[in-house]
């Protein structure tokens, strides 16, 4: 495996493999990986002849509040794990060579989709995520890129920049991987005390209850205010629960495929979660 981490380093290093016209495939990470980054790899690794992975953590992205500063950087041992899953080039640029020294004048923002869930509770993320995102695809010019499904809004958001754009990217989204007691894998997982890590399968586990009180044909409403209260019961400060559509629209009855999506936190750390419900299963 190569690592770069120059942007002129990584085209060289990718100058054979678009030479040959063979297929890039790319996982872009803020690092500190895990499990469910690997299997992200993994599905590069099955159908791409290069597998480039980044490792990148985006300031822009991240609120005056958020946890940029103590976001954990562990890059030798996510080298090791990626040299192990799969990955031929990692690159990881610093931020002066992401952004340069000059001020950033542009910006990019895919409205609709940003708005509420993930989007209102952190102001400009997503406008953070595309920028990188779309940088990244410039640098990369992969043939297909990977995201993992616990970042549904995300991945929504980036599947609509390429369209209205026209970038070049097929946009693959890859299951979420779950710990064993269910737990959505996810870096900041380890910001959780041992107590906390007790409780934050919960978020799974109510997630599920909702979704047999669908099939019970248990209103929507009346399961929405179930599974905040049993978030709230648990410990969790619920930033949001609600159902959308596939495509994020709001719904108010269960009468087509919906997703349920929760963030809450516990102490310090923020939890994400979803879960696709078909309707007619």
């Amino acid at each position: 495996m190569k690592t770069e981490t120059s942007i002129q380093g990584l085209s060289a290093s990718l100058a054979p493999a678009r030479s040959a016209r063979k297929t890039i495939g790319f996982v872009p990470t803020m690092g500190n990986l895990h499990e469910g980054h690997m299997q992200l790899v993994r599905e590069a690794r099955r159908i791409c002849d290069v597998v480039v992975v980044s490792v990148f953590v985006n300031p822009i992205q991240f609120g005056p509040n958020e946890d940029f500063a103590s976001y954990p950087r562990t890059l030798e041992q996510d080298s090791h794990l990626l040299a192990e899953n799969g990955c031929d080039i990692l690159f990881s640029p610093s931020v002066e060579q992401m952004y340069g020294k000059q001020p950033r004048l542009t910006n990019i923002a895919v409205n609709l989709l940003t708005e509420g869930l993930c989007g209102a509770q952190r102001p400009g993320h997503f406008d953070g995520v595309a920028v990188v995102v779309t940088k990244l695809f410039n640098m990369v010019q992969p043939t297909y890129a990977f995201f993992g499904q616990k970042d549904y809004q995300q991945l929504a958001v980036i599947q609509q920049l390429v369209q209205d754009l026209n970038i070049p990217v097929e946009v693959r989204g890859v299951p979420i991987v779950r710990a064993e007691d269910g737990l959505a894998l996810s870096s900041r997982n380890g910001y959780l005390t041992p107590e906390q890590r007790q409780i934050a399968p919960k978020i799974y586990a109510s997630l599920l209850a909702a979704q047999q009180q669908l099939k019970q044909s248990e209103s929507l409403t009346i399961v929405l205010e179930k599974l905040r209260k049993s978030l709230t019961d648990a410990g969790f400060v619920i930033d949001y629960a609600e159902a959308r559509s596939p495509q994020l629209q709001t719904v108010t009855a269960f009468d087509q495929d919906i997703v349920l999506f929760v963030a809450a936190k516990l102490g310090n750390t923020r939890l994400i979660d979803n879960l696709q419900i078909r309707y007619t299963d």
